[in-house]
Formats: C-alpha cells, sequence, structure tokens
C-alpha cells in the first residue's frame, strides 16, 4: 500500500491547498425565488439563484399517488404491455450502467449533434451523439406528483427508485409534506433506490457525477429526506426555515458516508467535498468546510473502509490501481465541478475519465455492477442560457458513454441514457445547413428587420432590448465564449421546461426501453433486465 501514500488524503488532517485556476460555479437553486422568505435566512441563502423551498409550496398532490405502490403497480403495467410484444432478447443484462444528462432536453440532444459536426468543419446536422446510435429510443413522461414542470430531486427519485414524489423530496414517497423531517425519516414513506437493490443482489455499485455528490440527482441512489438542499447538518438550518432540528433529521452528506446504501458504494467521484468537512477544516482547494457539528465525515468514511482511499484530483485518480485498493472517493472541487472549458486538466478529471475509473472498480465483483453516471453540468449551462457551456458539457457527456461502451462487454452489460428534465431551448426559423449553431440565424429576421439567434430560451436574464423595447442587432456580440443567448421572458435565471426526454438503450433487453412510459417505470425496467429488486424480473421466466 505504500504506493498509495501520495493518493491517500490525510482526512485527521486535512489543510492541502490546490493551485487550480478553475471557476467555482455559484448553485443553481435560490429558496429566494421558490418560497417566501424568512429574513433570518434570507442571507444565509443568497448565494443561490432559485430557492427550492419556494419550488415546493403551493402545489397540490393527488391522493392516489401519495403510496409508493401506486408507482410500483403503473410501472409494472408498463412493463407487461412490453412483454405481450414478441421477445426476440432472452439475455440477462449482468451490468447496467445508467447515464444521466441533467437538463439534457431533446433540443439540447440535436444542437449538441449539430455542434459535434460543426466542430469537425462540416455542417453539422448530418453528426451524432455515441448515444443516438443505440437501436432503441423511447420518451419519458418527467412531470412530478405535485409539479407540471420537475426538479432534479422528484425526478431522481422516479428514475432511482421507481416512484414519483413531491418537488424537491428524495427517496420518499409523495405522502410527506415538504420540510417534514418526521415523516421523511419514518420508514413508512421512505422509497429503496435500484443501487440499494443491485446491493442486495450481491452486486457492486457507485456513482459518478460533475456536480457534487450529495447533489440531488446522485442523492436519488440513496438519499431520503425531504428537502433536496439538507446536504449538510448546517444547511438544514439554512433551509429549515426554523421547522427542522440537524439532531433529528440526517443530512444527506451523512446518509451516504453512514447509511445504506451509500456506505457500501465502492465508488464515489464527483464534487462537493465541502459538505463532509466541519468548517473548522481547509478543504484541498482553500475553502472551508461546510459542517457545524464538527464531524469530519471522510475521516469517518477512511475509519469503515480502511483499505479505501480518496483523491482530489486529476492525477490523483488516474493514478489509482484499483486492485489494491477496496473503495475509492474522488472529491475534485469544493461544490460542484467546473465547467469542462473553464477547467484547469491538470486537476479536474473528464466525465470520461471518471467513469472508466468507476467501471474499473465495479468490475472487480463477479456478480456484476449498477453504476450511475451523471453530466450535471448541461443542466448549469441551460440554466445559465449559455449554450456554449451545455452543448460542451454534452458532447463530454457523450464521450463518457462512448467509453463505456469501448470498455464492457455489449451481451452483459445494459447501457441506458437519459435526461432527468427538459430546458426551454429552441432552435428557431429556418436556417440553411450548417449555420453556426451558436450563431445568428442569417436566413430570417424579426418584423423590424433585425437578425435573431438560432439558439434562444423562454426564460432568461438577457433580452437585448433598446430603450424603445425592440430587439437589438446582435452580430458583434454573439458567438463570444461567454455569451448570455436570448430569452423571451425575463427571469433571474434560466428555468426548467415540463417536455418529455429521450431514452437510449442498448445491450441485453434493451428493446423493452421504447415508447412512452413513466420516469418512474425506468428503473424497474432495468431491474427487471438484471433480475434484481422485488418486482417482475426476466429470471422470473425461467424454468
Amino acid at each position: 500500500m505504500k504506493t498509495y501514500l501520495g493518493i491517500i488524503l490525510v482526512l485527521s488532517a486535512l489543510v492541502a491547498t490546490s493551485s487550480s485556476a478553475s471557476i467555482d460555479i455559484p448553485e443553481i437553486h435560490n429558496q429566494f425565488q421558490l418560497v417566501g422568505e424568512s429574513v433570518s435566512a434570507l442571507k444565509a441563502r443568497a448565494g443561490n439563484l432559485i430557492d427550492p423551498n419556494a419550488m415546493a409550496k403551493g402545489k397540490a398532490t393527488p391522493e392516489a399517488e401519495k403510496k409508493a405502490q401506486f408507482w410500483y403497480d403503473l410501472a409494472y403495467e408498463e412493463i407487461a404491455q412490453r412483454l405481450e410484444q414478441p421477445q426476440l432478447d432472452k439475455r440477462k443484462a449482468k451490468n447496467v450502467i445508467l447515464f444521466l444528462g441533467d437538463g439534457m432536453s431533446l433540443s439540447t440532444v440535436a444542437a449538441a449533434r449539430i455542434h459535434k459536426g460543426q466542430l469537425k468543419g462540416n455542417p453539422g446536422e448530418e453528426d451524432s451523439l455515441s448515444f443516438e446510435k443505440f437501436p432503441y429510443t423511447g420518451l419519458s413522461r418527467t412531470y412530478c406528483s405535485n409539479a407540471q414542470v420537475p426538479d432534479s430531486a422528484c425526478t431522481a427519485t422516479a428514475y432511482l427508485c421507481g416512484v414519483k414524489t413531491n418537488i424537491v423530496a428524495l427517496g420518499i414517497t409523495a405522502a410527506v409534506n415538504f420540510n417534514n423531517c418526521s415523516g421523511s425519516e419514518d420508514p413508512a414513506n421512505r422509497v429503496d433506490s435500484i443501487a440499494a437493490w443491485a446491493q442486495a443482489a450481491g452486486k457492486s455499485t457507485g456513482i459518478v457525477t460533475t456536480t457534487t455528490l450529495t447533489h440531488a440527482s446522485p442523492s436519488g441512489a440513496y438519499a431520503k429526506t425531504t428537502n433536496r438542499f439538507f446536504e449538510s447538518d448546517t444547511d438544514i438550518v439554512t433551509y429549515g426555515e426554523g421547522e427542522n432540528d440537524p439532531a433529528t433529521c440526517t443530512d444527506i452528506a451523512t446518509q451516504l458516508i453512514t447509511q445504506a446504501p451509500g456506505k457500501n458504494f465502492d465508488v464515489m467521484l464527483g464534487g462537493g467535498i465541502g459538505k463532509f468537512l466541519p468548517n473548522t477544516i481547509t478543504d484541498p482547494f482553500n475553502k472551508k468546510g461546510e459542517r457545524s457539528d464538527g464531524v469530519n465525515l471522510l475521516s469517518r468514511w477512511q475509519g469503515l473502509h480502511p483499505g479505501g482511499v480518496l483523491a482530489y484530483n486529476r492525477n490523483q485518480l488516474l493514478s489509482v490501481n484499483v486492485s489494491r485498493i477496496t473503495n475509492l472517493i474522488g472529491t475534485f472541487r469544493s461544490g460542484v465541478m467546473s465547467f469542462n472549458k473553464l477547467a484547469d486538466p491538470k486537476e479536474e478529471p473528464t466525465l470520461a475519465e471518471m467513469t472508466r475509473k468507476a467501471i474499473e472498480m465495479v468490475s472487480k465483483r463477479d456478480d456484476g455492477y449498477f453504476l450511475f453516471v451523471e453530466g450535471g453540468l448541461i443542466d448549469y449551462g441551460n440554466h445559465f442560457n449559455s449554450p456554449t457551456h451545455s452543448l460542451t458539457e454534452t458532447l463530454q457527456f457523450e464521450q463518457a458513454v462512448q467509453e463505456a461502451l469501448d470498455l464492457t462487454d455489449p451481451e452483459e452489460t445494459l447501457i441506458v441514457v437519459t435526461s432527468d428534465h427538459a430546458h426551454p431551448l429552441t432552435i428557431s426559423g429556418y436556417p440553411s445547413r450548417g449555420t453556426p449553431i451558436l450563431g445568428l440565424n442569417q436566413d430570417d429576421t424579426d418584423v423590424n428587420g433585425v437578425k435573431y439567434a438560432t439558439l434562444n430560451y423562454a426564460v432568461g436574464t438577457n433580452q437585448y432590448l433598446d430603450e424603445h423595447g425592440q430587439r437589438i442587432d446582435l452580430t458583434d456580440q454573439i458567438g463570444a465564449e461567454d455569451f448570455i443567448h436570448p430569452s423571451y421572458i425575463h427571469g433571474t435565471i434560466g428555468v426548467h421546461a415540463g417536455d418529455d426526454v429521450g431514452i437510449f438503450a442498448t445491450g441485453p433487453q434493451s428493446h423493452l426501453f421504447t415508447g412512452v412510459m413513466q420516469q418512474s417505470t425506468i428503473p424497474h425496467l432495468m431491474a427487471y433486465a438484471s433480475c434484481i429488486g422485488k418486482g417482475p424480473t426476466l429470471c422470473d421466466n425461467e424454468d
């Protein structure tokens, strides 16, 4: 083990520094926009741009949908409908990889495809992303129990736990009222994820993300909480509106490290080291930890996994020999990781590199694995009305998918690619073939003869209007890397959309991922294919 001392972080005295030039990305979701504010919490929450508390209030849930069984029954019905068709594929999925492009609307997929081709010097429209070549595609209905347009928490509960829940909630049923910690701690209201199902079957498990390990999407694999923003004990005070106490409400980071299934993950790679460290410790990126309870959760993890290691930069991650370790955590920023265009390549690994290392880790066990991989910053780019970033992040995501294809056996590995929700990004007008996707539509104008951008958002920060409310000419501005694309409605930030999102599948039983389905059916289909969980499985038909 001496060879690896250089990559093992001394968790009890975490004072390392970093020379990273990466830019910290502000948190998207801000309680000011989403909820009626309490003055004491407003200042603490002002760093966010959308308020999850406001998002969660004033929305009604149909009574029947408050029970997990409602969604289980609906999923089993959708599986049965698919099984009525001829079943040509008899293969069982030993391994399952779920790729999640956060905020990757179908328009984002199309624009990224064109951008990929144009980076090659081609018109672009003819190109394809790696997962667009998969043999089977479908559509996912993304609404949550009490919201027409969802967030990344209720959707994560759907595509990882197989149950739709209320907006902002994770791993619990819609029976729990917002910010009701006692309800979320009640076992009767908790639902297990496909990661837990996989562990029960003896499989390896892991999560990979470009956001934080405690962010909404990866948390769907292990956390059970009434508020996705309860990432640390400090957050419970900040976002709990005075109704919740960290002593009676377990924060997400603590759940990941100390409770199943999180504590059993073989690999966890992403950002967000601050949620695991006390505010008396300086992290490797020269920021104080965020915890108020004095607990160093990474030290606790090390105690639970003496053969595990922690990496906090790209070189450390790439130099890990997985055959010599039992578990791996990589935390590459204090908060979310950097946009690929802004990241220091010496400090932050790419999503494809993290995917490769994660597959190496989970492949060590003979019983197979379940792996969750998220391209989380596609969503951030769209929220910031920056297709420059959202499309680049989508291309990083599709490279990670290709990495998985190259590393796995298609006869035994089911790979599913999908998104949690859409964004209101449009590809507008009648531009000619090869029109720069990030530029102006040269073939169309508005009623005043002013050309407009090919890519536009419904809601955002910049409308580009003159003093008379008329659109201005963007010829001299568009195309810059920091250009904010136009939007119709003036908001503090871009918002989600309620469109269906795509599902792309390849490998054993991938033919089942076709047609329009509830998002909550996705994990049940993966469980069916890999013969895990308590619902119907392929193995039920064996003699």
